[in-house]
Protein backbone atom coordinates (compact mmCIF):
# COMPACT_ATOMS: atom_id res chain seq x y z
CA UNK A 1 0.00 0.00 0.00
CA UNK A 2 1.17 3.53 -0.96
CA UNK A 3 2.57 5.41 2.53
CA UNK A 4 2.43 9.08 3.31
CA UNK A 5 3.55 11.01 6.30
CA UNK A 6 2.31 14.39 6.96
CA UNK A 7 5.05 15.73 9.18
CA UNK A 8 3.59 19.59 9.77
CA UNK A 9 0.44 20.29 11.32
CA UNK A 10 -2.66 20.33 8.41
CA UNK A 11 -5.78 20.50 8.32
CA UNK A 12 -7.42 17.33 9.32
CA UNK A 13 -8.88 17.08 5.84
CA UNK A 14 -5.98 16.36 4.06
CA UNK A 15 -5.44 12.78 5.90
CA UNK A 16 -8.73 11.83 5.44
CA UNK A 17 -8.29 12.99 1.96
CA UNK A 18 -5.58 10.08 1.47
CA UNK A 19 -7.25 7.77 3.40
CA UNK A 20 -10.42 7.75 1.24
CA UNK A 21 -8.15 7.32 -1.99
CA UNK A 22 -7.02 3.69 -0.33
CA UNK A 23 -2.98 5.63 1.10
CA UNK A 24 -1.90 4.75 4.23
CA UNK A 25 -1.06 8.08 6.73
CA UNK A 26 1.10 8.70 9.35
CA UNK A 27 0.92 12.82 11.14
CA UNK A 28 3.85 12.83 12.84
CA UNK A 29 4.32 16.31 13.81
CA UNK A 30 7.68 18.18 15.69
CA UNK A 31 9.88 15.54 14.16
CA UNK A 32 13.71 16.94 14.98
CA UNK A 33 15.38 16.69 11.98
CA UNK A 34 17.25 13.03 13.35
CA UNK A 35 13.79 11.43 13.40
CA UNK A 36 12.69 12.62 10.37
CA UNK A 37 16.01 10.82 8.56
CA UNK A 38 14.88 8.01 10.79
CA UNK A 39 11.46 7.53 9.25
CA UNK A 40 11.36 8.53 5.77
CA UNK A 41 12.43 5.65 4.52
CA UNK A 42 9.05 3.70 4.55
CA UNK A 43 7.25 6.64 2.62
CA UNK A 44 6.22 6.88 -0.70
CA UNK A 45 5.37 10.96 -0.25
CA UNK A 46 6.06 13.68 2.31
CA UNK A 47 3.37 16.14 3.35
CA UNK A 48 5.10 19.65 4.96
CA UNK A 49 3.98 23.12 5.58
CA UNK A 50 7.08 25.08 6.68
CA UNK A 51 8.53 23.65 9.46
CA UNK A 52 9.70 20.34 8.43
CA UNK A 53 13.71 20.83 6.39
CA UNK A 54 13.72 18.58 3.36
CA UNK A 55 17.36 18.21 2.94
CA UNK A 56 20.12 16.28 1.52
CA UNK A 57 20.53 14.18 4.14
CA UNK A 58 16.69 13.75 4.31
CA UNK A 59 16.63 12.85 0.73
CA UNK A 60 19.50 10.59 0.88
CA UNK A 61 17.65 8.38 3.11
CA UNK A 62 14.46 8.51 1.26
CA UNK A 63 14.69 5.45 -0.36
CA UNK A 64 11.29 4.98 -1.23
CA UNK A 65 9.99 8.78 -2.01
CA UNK A 66 8.83 9.54 -4.93
CA UNK A 67 6.46 13.37 -3.99
CA UNK A 68 6.90 15.99 -1.39
CA UNK A 69 4.14 18.19 -1.32
CA UNK A 70 4.10 22.07 0.33
CA UNK A 71 0.93 23.06 1.87
CA UNK A 72 1.60 26.78 0.36
CA UNK A 73 3.77 28.62 -2.09
CA UNK A 74 7.66 29.08 -0.52
CA UNK A 75 9.51 25.97 -0.81
CA UNK A 76 12.66 27.26 1.03
CA UNK A 77 12.53 24.82 3.40
CA UNK A 78 13.20 22.09 0.32
CA UNK A 79 16.38 21.58 -1.15
CA UNK A 80 15.15 20.96 -5.14
CA UNK A 81 17.89 20.57 -6.92
CA UNK A 82 19.10 17.30 -5.09
CA UNK A 83 14.90 16.64 -5.03
CA UNK A 84 15.11 16.16 -8.60
CA UNK A 85 18.74 14.41 -8.94
CA UNK A 86 16.94 11.60 -6.06
CA UNK A 87 14.34 11.86 -8.80
CA UNK A 88 11.52 12.93 -6.14
CA UNK A 89 8.32 15.24 -7.19
CA UNK A 90 8.36 18.71 -5.52
CA UNK A 91 4.79 20.12 -5.21
CA UNK A 92 3.45 23.26 -4.40
CA UNK A 93 -0.11 24.94 -4.36
CA UNK A 94 0.62 28.50 -5.52
CA UNK A 95 -2.97 29.51 -5.62
CA UNK A 96 -4.78 28.07 -2.09
CA UNK A 97 -3.94 31.24 -0.49
CA UNK A 98 -5.13 34.18 -3.15
CA UNK A 99 -7.96 35.22 -1.41
CA UNK A 100 -7.01 35.41 1.66
CA UNK A 101 -3.44 37.41 1.20
CA UNK A 102 -5.65 39.82 -0.81
CA UNK A 103 -8.08 40.51 1.46
CA UNK A 104 -4.87 40.92 4.15
CA UNK A 105 -4.09 43.68 1.82
CA UNK A 106 -7.50 45.31 1.87
CA UNK A 107 -7.72 45.25 5.97
CA UNK A 108 -4.19 46.43 5.86
CA UNK A 109 -5.21 49.83 3.79
CA UNK A 110 -8.21 50.22 5.96
CA UNK A 111 -5.83 49.84 9.39
CA UNK A 112 -3.49 52.24 7.88
CA UNK A 113 -6.32 54.75 6.60
CA UNK A 114 -7.36 55.16 10.23
CA UNK A 115 -4.57 54.67 11.84
CA UNK A 116 -6.41 51.86 13.76
CA UNK A 117 -3.55 49.84 15.49
CA UNK A 118 -2.29 53.45 17.20
CA UNK A 119 -5.45 54.95 18.04
CA UNK A 120 -6.42 51.22 19.63
CA UNK A 121 -3.58 51.28 21.66
CA UNK A 122 -4.12 55.00 22.67
CA UNK A 123 -7.43 53.73 24.13
CA UNK A 124 -6.44 50.90 25.94
CA UNK A 125 -4.21 53.19 27.01
CA UNK A 126 -7.05 55.33 28.78
CA UNK A 127 -6.98 58.37 26.38
CA UNK A 128 -9.49 59.85 23.97
CA UNK A 129 -7.21 61.25 21.65
CA UNK A 130 -9.99 61.73 18.80
CA UNK A 131 -8.42 64.41 17.48
CA UNK A 132 -4.87 62.99 17.06
CA UNK A 133 -6.19 60.01 14.36
CA UNK A 134 -7.61 62.01 11.47
CA UNK A 135 -7.60 59.43 9.06
CA UNK A 136 -8.58 59.35 5.29
CA UNK A 137 -11.53 57.71 3.39
CA UNK A 138 -11.31 55.50 0.82
CA UNK A 139 -13.96 56.17 -1.39
CA UNK A 140 -13.22 58.03 -4.47
CA UNK A 141 -8.99 57.40 -3.95
CA UNK A 142 -6.72 55.97 -6.60
CA UNK A 143 -5.51 52.55 -5.69
CA UNK A 144 -2.28 51.89 -7.58
CA UNK A 145 -1.74 47.98 -7.78
CA UNK A 146 1.45 46.93 -8.76
CA UNK A 147 1.43 42.96 -9.88
CA UNK A 148 -2.00 42.71 -11.37
CA UNK A 149 -1.82 38.61 -11.44
CA UNK A 150 -4.23 36.24 -9.61
CA UNK A 151 -3.79 38.20 -5.96
CA UNK A 152 -3.31 41.52 -7.28
CA UNK A 153 -6.33 40.92 -9.28
CA UNK A 154 -8.38 40.18 -6.29
CA UNK A 155 -7.48 42.90 -4.98
CA UNK A 156 -8.37 45.33 -7.34
CA UNK A 157 -12.23 43.81 -7.12
CA UNK A 158 -12.42 44.47 -3.48
CA UNK A 159 -11.00 48.07 -3.90
CA UNK A 160 -13.64 49.01 -6.49
CA UNK A 161 -16.19 47.55 -4.20
CA UNK A 162 -14.85 50.47 -2.34
CA UNK A 163 -15.53 52.86 -4.70
CA UNK A 164 -12.07 53.24 -5.27
CA UNK A 165 -10.32 54.18 -8.96
CA UNK A 166 -7.71 51.50 -9.66
CA UNK A 167 -4.73 51.79 -11.76
CA UNK A 168 -2.32 48.93 -12.19
CA UNK A 169 1.24 48.12 -13.83
CA UNK A 170 1.77 44.70 -14.46
CA UNK A 171 4.07 43.85 -17.99
CA UNK A 172 1.96 40.84 -18.59
CA UNK A 173 -1.28 42.47 -17.75
CA UNK A 174 -3.02 41.83 -20.96
CA UNK A 175 -5.54 44.51 -21.75
CA UNK A 176 -8.53 42.25 -22.22
CA UNK A 177 -7.84 41.16 -18.99
CA UNK A 178 -7.57 44.62 -17.61
CA UNK A 179 -11.13 45.85 -19.18
CA UNK A 180 -12.27 42.92 -17.53
CA UNK A 181 -11.63 43.38 -13.95
CA UNK A 182 -12.33 47.13 -14.69
CA UNK A 183 -9.00 48.51 -13.74
CA UNK A 184 -7.00 51.34 -16.07
CA UNK A 185 -3.22 49.65 -17.03
CA UNK A 186 -0.46 52.36 -16.94
CA UNK A 187 3.19 52.45 -16.80
CA UNK A 188 4.93 52.55 -13.14
CA UNK A 189 5.85 56.29 -13.16
CA UNK A 190 2.08 56.93 -13.81
CA UNK A 191 0.99 54.59 -11.31
CA UNK A 192 3.21 56.31 -8.62
CA UNK A 193 2.27 60.09 -9.51
CA UNK A 194 -1.26 59.12 -8.92
CA UNK A 195 -2.06 56.68 -6.73
CA UNK A 196 -3.11 57.49 -3.34
CA UNK A 197 -2.60 54.03 -1.95
CA UNK A 198 -0.10 51.57 -3.04
CA UNK A 199 -0.32 47.75 -2.97
CA UNK A 200 2.05 45.45 -3.92
CA UNK A 201 1.12 42.53 -5.59
CA UNK A 202 4.74 40.90 -7.52
CA UNK A 203 7.05 38.24 -7.00
CA UNK A 204 10.31 39.15 -5.83
CA UNK A 205 12.69 39.21 -8.89
CA UNK A 206 15.98 40.81 -9.97
CA UNK A 207 13.50 43.00 -11.65
CA UNK A 208 11.25 43.81 -9.22
CA UNK A 209 13.72 43.66 -6.11
CA UNK A 210 13.52 47.28 -4.50
CA UNK A 211 10.96 48.52 -6.86
CA UNK A 212 9.84 51.39 -4.73
CA UNK A 213 13.28 53.03 -3.65
CA UNK A 214 14.42 56.67 -3.61
CA UNK A 215 13.77 57.34 -6.46
CA UNK A 216 10.28 55.95 -6.72
CA UNK A 217 9.49 57.35 -3.74
CA UNK A 218 10.47 60.64 -5.15
CA UNK A 219 7.75 60.31 -8.02
CA UNK A 220 5.22 59.96 -5.90
CA UNK A 221 2.39 62.19 -4.27
CA UNK A 222 3.44 63.85 -0.83
CA UNK A 223 1.03 61.84 1.72
CA UNK A 224 0.86 58.46 -0.24
CA UNK A 225 0.10 55.28 1.18
CA UNK A 226 1.70 51.90 0.95
CA UNK A 227 0.58 48.61 1.60
CA UNK A 228 2.83 45.96 1.12
CA UNK A 229 1.68 41.46 1.77
CA UNK A 230 3.51 40.36 -1.02
CA UNK A 231 7.41 40.27 -0.45
CA UNK A 232 9.63 42.69 1.74
CA UNK A 233 12.26 42.94 -0.59
CA UNK A 234 10.26 44.79 -3.10
CA UNK A 235 11.02 48.16 -0.56
CA UNK A 236 14.20 49.80 0.21
CA UNK A 237 13.23 49.74 3.70
CA UNK A 238 15.92 52.79 4.46
CA UNK A 239 14.31 54.64 1.83
CA UNK A 240 11.14 54.34 3.16
CA UNK A 241 12.29 55.02 6.51
CA UNK A 242 13.51 58.70 4.96
CA UNK A 243 9.89 59.07 3.16
CA UNK A 244 8.39 58.39 6.34
CA UNK A 245 10.41 61.26 8.22
CA UNK A 246 9.65 63.65 5.83
CA UNK A 247 5.98 62.67 5.39
CA UNK A 248 6.10 62.31 1.19
CA UNK A 249 4.40 58.98 2.66
CA UNK A 250 1.81 59.03 5.50
CA UNK A 251 1.71 55.52 6.38
CA UNK A 252 3.08 52.24 5.78
CA UNK A 253 1.51 48.83 6.35
CA UNK A 254 3.82 45.64 5.90
CA UNK A 255 3.09 42.25 6.74
CA UNK A 256 6.39 40.74 5.54
CA UNK A 257 10.19 42.39 5.57
CA UNK A 258 13.24 42.08 3.57
CA UNK A 259 14.22 39.92 6.96
CA UNK A 260 12.19 37.37 8.11
CA UNK A 261 11.46 36.46 10.66
CA UNK A 262 11.77 40.25 11.68
CA UNK A 263 12.58 40.44 15.49
CA UNK A 264 14.69 43.49 15.19
CA UNK A 265 13.64 46.19 12.06
CA UNK A 266 14.22 50.29 12.10
CA UNK A 267 11.24 50.79 11.33
CA UNK A 268 9.49 49.04 14.07
CA UNK A 269 8.06 51.75 16.40
CA UNK A 270 7.45 54.06 13.90
CA UNK A 271 3.56 55.61 14.67
CA UNK A 272 3.34 55.71 11.26
CA UNK A 273 3.88 51.78 10.60
CA UNK A 274 1.38 49.34 10.78
CA UNK A 275 3.04 45.40 11.38
CA UNK A 276 2.11 42.19 10.98
CA UNK A 277 4.38 38.86 10.99
CA UNK A 278 3.77 37.89 7.65
CA UNK A 279 -0.19 36.93 8.16
CA UNK A 280 -1.43 37.30 4.39
CA UNK A 281 -2.12 33.65 4.10
CA UNK A 282 -2.84 32.73 7.98
CA UNK A 283 -6.94 32.19 8.19
CA UNK A 284 -8.12 28.66 8.88
CA UNK A 285 -9.55 28.79 4.88
CA UNK A 286 -6.54 29.11 3.18
CA UNK A 287 -4.71 26.83 5.77
CA UNK A 288 -7.93 23.89 4.53
CA UNK A 289 -7.66 25.09 1.15
CA UNK A 290 -4.02 24.06 0.60
CA UNK A 291 -4.01 21.25 2.80
CA UNK A 292 -6.79 20.22 0.55
CA UNK A 293 -4.75 20.70 -2.70
CA UNK A 294 -1.51 19.35 -1.68
CA UNK A 295 -3.21 15.85 -0.32
CA UNK A 296 -5.50 15.60 -3.95
CA UNK A 297 -2.49 16.55 -5.96
CA UNK A 298 0.18 14.24 -3.95
CA UNK A 299 -2.72 10.85 -4.45
CA UNK A 300 -3.23 11.55 -8.37
CA UNK A 301 0.59 11.72 -8.39
CA UNK A 302 1.37 8.68 -6.57
CA UNK A 303 -2.13 6.28 -7.99
CA UNK A 304 -2.24 7.93 -11.25
CA UNK A 305 1.04 9.47 -12.23
CA UNK A 306 -0.78 12.81 -12.91
CA UNK A 307 1.21 15.76 -12.08
CA UNK A 308 -0.19 18.75 -10.89
CA UNK A 309 1.83 22.28 -9.62
CA UNK A 310 5.43 20.34 -9.89
CA UNK A 311 8.18 22.64 -9.19
CA UNK A 312 11.07 20.29 -10.72
CA UNK A 313 9.48 17.72 -13.29
CA UNK A 314 8.17 17.89 -16.88
CA UNK A 315 4.43 16.53 -17.53
CA UNK A 316 5.69 13.27 -19.22
CA UNK A 317 6.06 10.04 -18.98
CA UNK A 318 9.10 7.92 -18.01
CA UNK A 319 9.26 6.75 -21.60
CA UNK A 320 8.76 9.83 -22.94
CA UNK A 321 11.41 11.67 -21.34
CA UNK A 322 14.75 10.32 -22.83
CA UNK A 323 13.75 11.23 -25.84
CA UNK A 324 12.20 14.74 -25.04
CA UNK A 325 15.01 15.78 -22.89
CA UNK A 326 17.22 17.99 -25.59
CA UNK A 327 14.87 18.96 -26.55
CA UNK A 328 13.02 20.31 -23.54
CA UNK A 329 17.01 22.00 -22.91
CA UNK A 330 15.88 23.81 -26.04
CA UNK A 331 12.58 25.00 -25.53
CA UNK A 332 13.48 26.19 -22.47
CA UNK A 333 16.22 28.53 -23.60
CA UNK A 334 14.37 29.65 -26.44
CA UNK A 335 11.72 30.72 -23.64
CA UNK A 336 13.98 32.12 -21.61
CA UNK A 337 15.31 33.99 -23.80
CA UNK A 338 12.42 35.39 -25.60
CA UNK A 339 10.64 36.32 -21.75
CA UNK A 340 14.16 38.30 -20.76
CA UNK A 341 13.94 40.56 -24.07
CA UNK A 342 9.81 40.76 -23.53
CA UNK A 343 9.02 43.88 -21.86
CA UNK A 344 5.03 44.30 -22.57
CA UNK A 345 2.01 42.50 -21.99
CA UNK A 346 2.16 39.34 -23.93
CA UNK A 347 -0.82 38.89 -25.96
CA UNK A 348 0.07 35.73 -28.16
CA UNK A 349 2.96 32.63 -28.36
CA UNK A 350 3.16 31.14 -31.22
CA UNK A 351 5.68 28.09 -31.42
CA UNK A 352 6.52 26.05 -34.88
CA UNK A 353 7.61 22.68 -34.62
CA UNK A 354 9.90 21.81 -37.84
CA UNK A 355 11.38 18.49 -38.83
CA UNK A 356 12.34 15.82 -36.45
CA UNK A 357 10.72 17.33 -33.07
CA UNK A 358 7.24 16.84 -34.90
CA UNK A 359 7.37 13.11 -34.29
CA UNK A 360 7.28 13.64 -30.24
CA UNK A 361 5.02 14.95 -28.00
CA UNK A 362 5.50 18.89 -28.26
CA UNK A 363 2.43 19.41 -25.37
CA UNK A 364 5.57 19.53 -22.69
CA UNK A 365 8.04 21.63 -24.69
CA UNK A 366 5.33 24.12 -25.22
CA UNK A 367 4.83 24.28 -21.67
CA UNK A 368 8.08 24.31 -21.30
CA UNK A 369 8.49 27.16 -23.41
CA UNK A 370 5.87 28.97 -22.01
CA UNK A 371 7.48 28.87 -18.22
CA UNK A 372 10.44 30.75 -19.58
CA UNK A 373 8.64 33.10 -21.26
CA UNK A 374 6.77 33.72 -17.90
CA UNK A 375 8.85 33.33 -15.41
CA UNK A 376 11.59 36.41 -15.71
CA UNK A 377 8.31 38.37 -13.70
CA UNK A 378 6.15 35.40 -11.66
CA UNK A 379 8.58 33.03 -10.17
CA UNK A 380 5.51 30.48 -9.05
CA UNK A 381 5.33 29.74 -12.55
CA UNK A 382 6.69 26.23 -13.48
CA UNK A 383 6.13 23.83 -16.94
CA UNK A 384 2.89 22.39 -15.07
CA UNK A 385 0.84 25.92 -14.65
CA UNK A 386 2.30 27.59 -17.05
CA UNK A 387 -0.23 27.02 -19.54
CA UNK A 388 -2.94 27.98 -17.02
CA UNK A 389 -1.47 30.79 -15.87
CA UNK A 390 -1.32 31.71 -19.66
CA UNK A 391 -4.99 31.13 -20.24
CA UNK A 392 -5.74 33.36 -17.11
CA UNK A 393 -3.98 36.16 -18.65
CA UNK A 394 -5.86 35.73 -22.05
CA UNK A 395 -2.42 34.81 -23.80
CA UNK A 396 -2.71 32.62 -26.78
CA UNK A 397 -1.18 30.33 -27.62
CA UNK A 398 -0.91 28.91 -31.38
CA UNK A 399 1.42 25.49 -32.04
CA UNK A 400 2.50 24.44 -35.62
CA UNK A 401 3.77 21.85 -36.96
CA UNK A 402 5.86 20.83 -40.66
CA UNK A 403 7.35 17.77 -41.48
CA UNK A 404 9.70 19.78 -42.98
CA UNK A 405 12.88 22.15 -41.63
CA UNK A 406 14.63 23.24 -44.43
CA UNK A 407 18.69 23.09 -43.14
CA UNK A 408 18.28 21.59 -39.99
CA UNK A 409 17.16 18.15 -39.42
CA UNK A 410 15.05 20.01 -36.02
CA UNK A 411 13.95 23.75 -35.71
CA UNK A 412 11.90 25.41 -33.11
CA UNK A 413 10.47 28.94 -33.47
CA UNK A 414 9.25 31.35 -31.25
CA UNK A 415 7.07 34.28 -32.37
CA UNK A 416 5.86 36.22 -29.48
CA UNK A 417 3.51 39.27 -30.08
CA UNK A 418 3.15 41.89 -27.28
CA UNK A 419 1.47 45.24 -27.21
CA UNK A 420 3.75 47.20 -28.85
CA UNK A 421 6.13 44.79 -31.02
CA UNK A 422 6.45 41.11 -32.36
CA UNK A 423 8.97 39.30 -32.05
CA UNK A 424 10.75 35.84 -32.70
CA UNK A 425 13.35 33.62 -31.57
CA UNK A 426 14.90 30.16 -33.64
CA UNK A 427 16.89 27.39 -32.42
CA UNK A 428 17.95 23.66 -33.73
CA UNK A 429 20.03 20.94 -32.24
CA UNK A 430 23.27 20.13 -33.56
CA UNK A 431 24.84 16.46 -33.68
CA UNK A 432 25.74 16.62 -30.42
CA UNK A 433 22.34 17.22 -29.25
CA UNK A 434 23.25 20.86 -27.33
CA UNK A 435 20.91 23.87 -28.71
CA UNK A 436 22.01 26.41 -30.88
CA UNK A 437 20.32 29.27 -31.34
CA UNK A 438 20.04 30.18 -35.09
CA UNK A 439 18.11 33.68 -35.71
CA UNK A 440 16.45 36.26 -33.55
CA UNK A 441 14.06 38.64 -34.89
CA UNK A 442 14.67 36.37 -38.73
CA UNK A 443 18.50 37.59 -38.59
CA UNK A 444 21.18 34.40 -38.39
CA UNK A 445 22.96 34.05 -35.37
CA UNK A 446 24.09 31.15 -34.54
CA UNK A 447 24.69 31.50 -30.80
CA UNK A 448 25.33 28.37 -27.77
CA UNK A 449 23.51 30.15 -24.65
CA UNK A 450 25.79 30.19 -21.74
CA UNK A 451 25.33 31.35 -18.20
CA UNK A 452 26.03 35.27 -18.64
CA UNK A 453 25.18 37.17 -21.61
CA UNK A 454 24.62 40.20 -23.41
CA UNK A 455 21.83 40.64 -25.76
CA UNK A 456 22.93 44.35 -28.40
CA UNK A 457 20.57 45.51 -30.83
CA UNK A 458 22.15 48.38 -33.31
CA UNK A 459 22.69 49.83 -36.70
CA UNK A 460 24.59 48.05 -38.81
CA UNK A 461 28.03 51.20 -38.95
CA UNK A 462 31.63 50.51 -39.15
CA UNK A 463 33.22 50.62 -36.01
CA UNK A 464 30.64 49.00 -33.72
CA UNK A 465 31.97 45.65 -32.73
CA UNK A 466 35.20 47.97 -31.58
CA UNK A 467 33.23 49.98 -29.41
CA UNK A 468 31.33 47.43 -27.83
CA UNK A 469 34.48 45.37 -26.96
CA UNK A 470 36.55 48.75 -25.66
CA UNK A 471 32.62 49.00 -23.30
CA UNK A 472 32.93 45.72 -21.78
CA UNK A 473 36.58 45.33 -21.33
CA UNK A 474 36.74 48.57 -19.57
CA UNK A 475 33.75 46.98 -17.04
CA UNK A 476 36.10 44.41 -16.68
CA UNK A 477 33.91 41.76 -18.47
CA UNK A 478 35.98 39.03 -20.63
CA UNK A 479 34.32 37.85 -23.42
CA UNK A 480 34.12 33.97 -23.98
CA UNK A 481 32.05 34.05 -27.38
CA UNK A 482 30.82 36.63 -29.54
CA UNK A 483 28.01 35.88 -32.46
CA UNK A 484 26.93 38.72 -35.05
CA UNK A 485 24.15 38.85 -37.27
CA UNK A 486 22.35 41.36 -39.77
CA UNK A 487 19.58 42.12 -41.72
CA UNK A 488 21.17 43.91 -44.23
CA UNK A 489 24.31 45.76 -44.99
CA UNK A 490 23.69 49.34 -42.51
CA UNK A 491 20.26 47.62 -41.17
CA UNK A 492 19.53 46.10 -37.98
CA UNK A 493 22.62 44.02 -36.64
CA UNK A 494 22.40 41.85 -33.81
CA UNK A 495 25.20 40.56 -31.02
CA UNK A 496 25.08 37.73 -29.18
CA UNK A 497 28.03 38.33 -26.36
CA UNK A 498 28.97 35.23 -23.91
CA UNK A 499 30.48 36.72 -21.12
CA UNK A 500 32.27 35.43 -18.09
CA UNK A 501 30.68 37.40 -15.47
CA UNK A 502 27.05 38.93 -14.96
CA UNK A 503 27.04 42.26 -17.00
CA UNK A 504 25.52 44.61 -13.63
CA UNK A 505 23.15 48.08 -14.36
CA UNK A 506 26.16 50.10 -15.14
CA UNK A 507 27.01 48.41 -17.80
CA UNK A 508 24.29 47.76 -19.91
CA UNK A 509 23.77 51.44 -19.64
CA UNK A 510 27.57 52.39 -20.70
CA UNK A 511 26.62 49.97 -23.72
CA UNK A 512 22.99 51.79 -24.55
CA UNK A 513 25.27 55.29 -24.49
CA UNK A 514 27.03 53.56 -27.36
CA UNK A 515 26.24 55.12 -30.94
CA UNK A 516 23.83 53.28 -32.99
CA UNK A 517 22.56 50.90 -30.21
CA UNK A 518 18.85 50.21 -29.89
CA UNK A 519 18.57 47.80 -26.97
CA UNK A 520 20.59 45.89 -24.55
CA UNK A 521 19.96 43.44 -22.15
CA UNK A 522 21.76 41.11 -20.17
CA UNK A 523 20.58 37.50 -20.26
CA UNK A 524 20.72 34.55 -17.87
CA UNK A 525 20.65 30.82 -18.64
Amino acid sequence: MVKVLISDKLSPLAKEIFEKRGIEVDQIVGLTPEQLIEAIPRYDGLAIRSASKVTQAVLDAATNLKVVGRAGIGVDNVDIPAATASGVVVMNTPFGNSITTAEHAIAMMFAVARQIPLANESTHAGKWEKSRFMGVELTSKTLGIIGCGNIGGIAAERALGLKMKVVAFDPYLSAERAEELGVEKVELDELLGRADFITLHTPLTDGTRGILNAEAFAKMKDGVRIINCARGGLIDEAALLVALDSGKVAGVALDVFAEEPAKVNPLFGHEKVVATPHLGASTSEAQVNVAVQVAEQMADYLLDGAVTNALNMPSVSAEESVRLSPYMSLAKQLGSFAGQLTEHALQSIQIEYQGDVTELNTRPLTAIVVEGLLHPLMDCVNMVNALTVAKERDIDIVETRHESAGDYNTYIKVTVTTEKQVRCVAGTLFADKRPRIVSVKDIAVEAELTPNMLYVSNEDTPGFIGALGTALGAAGLNIATFSLGRAEEGGEAIALVAIDAPANAATVEAVSNLPHVKQVKALTF
